[in-house]
């Protein structure tokens, strides 16, 4: 297992200092403050280690309030809010400073069979056939970024393995282009068999490129160029069917708008056999710096 994974997995397996109250750290990330997709998953581990294990996740609706210091642990706080027949639904609340800066909601539910249809998955390439990070980002040191900011990139990345269809939105700076992106990812490393950890690896990762595509819609190159400034308001997911984290899975991300110094991102992610897995929608802040 690559080391950066083992460092994530780490960063997930929260201390429990008390009843339904946890504590986790934090990593650095591209930008000065907590990756959000770290809130969410460590979030949704929390809600998690209070529901039986029959009980998987199936929806989570979260709000990032403040940005979180890298600097200082985060506090969990869960609540109960409701143990049914078939679900359960928990709310955490993280804390820094006395202050809050993320809130999440989250349901789970005992399997059950019923009906079933999905979206089809669009095509896509192989994923072994892309560039990794490794090779595709020193493309674009010097021209777009600099040398210190792939660097950051890499490390934020590290431990996963995360594959673009096409270019990033820095490759498009000034021009233009349909609000759609793909990108293939998967866990640098066999994860044990526990759905939970898979659940909240993929909440990690789809805090990564889900605004990909408000960018190429405007032609900006996004926070790795400074020509936005951005960060997220609202996180979405609904887990469809049984996946893998350490398989890969299409992130198919569209933005079907762009409005009032907001952007909005929807995805699909789809197992490479072609199941729907999980709906994604997030709206995040994407100014124009003055």
């Amino acid at each position: 297992m690559h080391k950066a994974l083992e460092s994530l997995l780490d960063l997930l397996d929260l201390e429990q200092i008390e009843e339904d109250i946890f504590r986790g750290q934090s990593r650095s990330s591209v930008v000065p403050r907590v990756f959000g997709g770290q809130v969410a998953a460590q979030a949704l581990v929390a809600a998690g280690r209070t529901v039986p294990a029959d009980r998987h996740a199936h929806s989570l609706h979260a709000y990032f309030l403040v940005a979180g210091d890298p600097g200082a642990p985060i506090v969990y706080t869960v609540d109960r809010i409701r143990d049914g027949r078939s679900f359960t639904t928990r709310r955490v609340v993280a804390v820094q400073h006395g202050q809050p800066i993320f809130h999440l909601s989250a349901s789970f539910q005992t399997y059950e069979e019923g009906l079933d249809h999905q979206a089809d998955m669009p095509p896509a390439p192989d994923p072994e056939s892309l560039p990794t990070a490794e090779e595709m980002l020193p493309r674009y040191v010097d021209g777009v970024l600099k040398p210190d900011v792939v660097q950051r990139l890499l490390e934020a990345r590290e431990a996963v393995d995360l594959r673009y269809v096409d270019a990033p939105p820095f490759a498009f700076v000034g021009d233009p282009q349909p609000p759609r992106s793909q990108v293939w990812f998967r866990a640098r490393g066999k994860l044990a068999d526990d759905p939970l950890l898979h659940v909240c690896l993929a909440t990690y990762v789809s805090d990564m490129t889900l605004l990909d595509s408000v960018l190429l819609a405007h032609g900006r190159g996004g926070w790795a160029v400074g020509d936005v400034v951005g960060a997220s308001l609202d996180h979405a997911m609904w887990f469809h069917r049984p996946f893998r984290a350490d398989e890969w899975l299409l992130y198919d991300q569209e933005s079907p708008s762009t409005s009032g110094g907001r952007g909005l991102g929807q995805a699909r992610i789809y197992t490479q056999d072609g199941r729907l897995a999980i709906t994604v929608i997030q709206e995040g802040v994407v100014r124009v710096p003055r």
